[in-house]
Parts: structure tokens; C-alpha cells; sequence
């Protein structure tokens, strides 16, 4: 039996709430030959989202964005409570970014009475945020197996920014045999060198004027790695920087594989500086490629 295609809005974003709707959707658009997109979101959108629906949009004929604010990747209460919430702006920016679905359940539709899985990556979840954040990568990855399995998507796209957290989607896609291209695309910085994320909304001005030294501090870590110095000095400076430039504590700064997220004591050609700092409650964090010099 031929499924009909699913009923359009007269106007606006379409949304839907339910994993059978949303599988109506998608069925829909495979009957008419469309290459399918996902972008997954917690919401608080900004230009780095536009970059993650731009890529999608050139890559796929349908893009289908969803929006969930997933209580099993906070390790903290406070923090899930502080997370930014405005689903009317966040739905004006996908519609205005050419989103052609929403996807955007209610907790219970995720994880309903009973719910008893979660699905763990050892390896890639041993160091960086799997060790400041317990349990946080098993929740990221529990609900984009679930979401990649709900949407069905040919392509999912995640941001560098989280870069720890793109090795862990394509290992798991790999593993659990799920058949989705998992694109990674460039983190979005602002003219400062901040990379943008939902969190630096909760930044106060003063916050603000010191956020962008993390970057200038991984820039000259960079530096100095690629140039061939050890990782030890370089990343002991490092650490000294960001206290000096007025970060309240560092959860990490290390170089560590692109790859495996092995830790690295000198720079190879896929190395990457990870780093993690607090500006009060606000966490952020950032990584950079390091380029050996030939």
C-alpha cells in the first residue's frame, strides 16, 4: 500500500510531536525520491545552527531539524534548568533557514515510563568532557541513536565545536550498523574568535570580555605545537593563560588525536587541542587543529 504524502500547513514551519508522525513524514518523502537531512538541536539557535541547515540544504533534498532539550545528557540539575528555552524563536529560525520539518517531542514521547537503555561508547567517552561530565556522552548518545532511528535520515550534521561529541556519533552510526552519513562541519566563531554556542547567552558583559581569550589561547597553543615543542610545556603555559586572562577554572586543556582521542605528547597530523573552561556557571569550550610544521 502506498502511503499518501503527508498533509502540508497552509503556512508556516510544519511541526510535529510524535515519532509516528514524524516517520509519516519522512516515508512520505522517500516515496518521491528525496534525499533526507537531519540537523539535531537543543534549541537557543544561532548562525552556527544556519551553517549546520546550510550544509544539510546543499547535501539533501528534505531537511528535517529537531529540537530537544535532552535531560539525560545533564550531569547537572542546575544546569538543565538554566538551559535557554524560546521554541517560537528557535521555529521563526529554522523557517527563515529553510527547515522543512520540525521534529520536536515532549520528554515523555523520548523516553516514556519504563525507558531502561542507554547506549555507552567506551573509548572515545574515557577523557575530555566523559571525565568533567559523567554520564554526558552516554546521554548524547543514547538520543542520536534514538533520533537517527526515529528520522531515518540519509545525513545527520553536528558541529566541530563539539567535536568529542561528532567522534562519538560517527563510532556509534558505525558500530550499531546504522546507515546515515554523520557530517561534521566547521565551527562558527564570532569576529572576536568566540566560538558560538547556546551557552555564551548566559555570559554577563564582563564574562563576555574575557571569553574570547580562550581562543587566543588555543591559537597560541597551536602555534607552538606545530611548530614541533612538546605537548607538556605548551599545554602548563596554556593552563597559566587562561587563569591569567580571568577564567574561574579549567576543566581540561590537552592535545589528544583527532581520530582517537588518544593523548598525544607531540603533535601528528590529525592532532587537536581540546580545552574546557568556566566563566562562572557557564562552561565553555572549544578545540583547533594542529598542523605539523613540514
Amino acid at each position: 500500500m502506498t502511503m499518501a504524502p503527508a498533509p502540508r500547513p497552509v503556512r508556516g514551519l510544519p511541526i510535529v510531536r510524535s515519532v509516528a508522525a514524524l516517520r509519516e513524514w519522512t516515508a512520505a518523502w522517500r516515496g518521491e525520491g528525496a534525499r533526507l537531512g537531519m540537523v539535531p538541536t537543543m534549541g537557543a539557535l544561532h548562525a552556527g545552527h544556519s551553517a549546520l541547515i546550510a550544509r544539510a540544504r546543499a547535501d539533501c533534498g528534505r531537511v528535517v531539524a529537531t529540537l530537544f532539550v535532552n535531560p539525560k545528557q545533564f550531569n547537572r540539575a542546575d544546569d538543565l534548568e538554566r538551559y535557554p528555552r524560546d521554541e517560537g524563536r528557535d521555529v521563526a529560525f529554522l523557517e527563515a533557514a529553510g527547515v522543512d520539518l520540525l521534529f520536536a517531542p515532549p520528554t515523555e514521547e523520548m523516553y516514556p515510563d519504563g525507558f531502561a537503555t542507554a547506549v555507552k561508547v567506551s573509548g572515545l567517552t574515557d577523557c575530555l568532557c566523559g571525565v568533567a561530565r559523567p554520564g554526558h556522552l552516554t546521554g548524547v548518545a543514547t538520543v542520536v541513536t534514538k533520533l537517527l532511528l526515529q528520522g531515518a535520515p540519509d545525513s545527520a550534521y553536528f558541529g566541530e565545536k563539539d567535536y568529542q561529541q561528532l567522534l562519538v556519533v560517527q563510532r556509534l552510526a558505525r558500530d550499531l550498523d546504522i546507515p546515515v552519513d554523520i557530517v561534521g562541519v566547521p565551527t562558527v566563531r564570532e569576529d572576536d574568535g568566540l566560538a558560538l554556542s547556546s551557552r555564551n547567552a548566559a555570559l554577563d558583559p564582563a564574562q563576555r570580555a574575557v571569553a574570547p581569550g580562550l581562543y587566543r589561547v588555543l591559537r597560541a597553543a597551536v602555534a607552538r605545537l606545530a611548530s614541533g615543542e612538546s605537548a607538556e610545556p605548551v599545554l602548563r603555559d596554556g593552563r597559566a593563560a587562561l587563569t591569567e586572562a580571568g577564567f574561574d577554572s579549567i576543566d581540561y586543556l590537552e592535545l589528544r588525536s583527532g581520530e582517537t582521542l588518544a593523548a598525544l605528547e607531540r603533535a601528528t597530523p590529525t592532532a587537536r587541542v581540546f580545552a574546557a573552561v568556566w566563566l562562572g556557571g557557564t562552561r565553555l569550550i572549544d578545540n583547533l587543529a594542529v598542523t605539523p610544521a613540514a
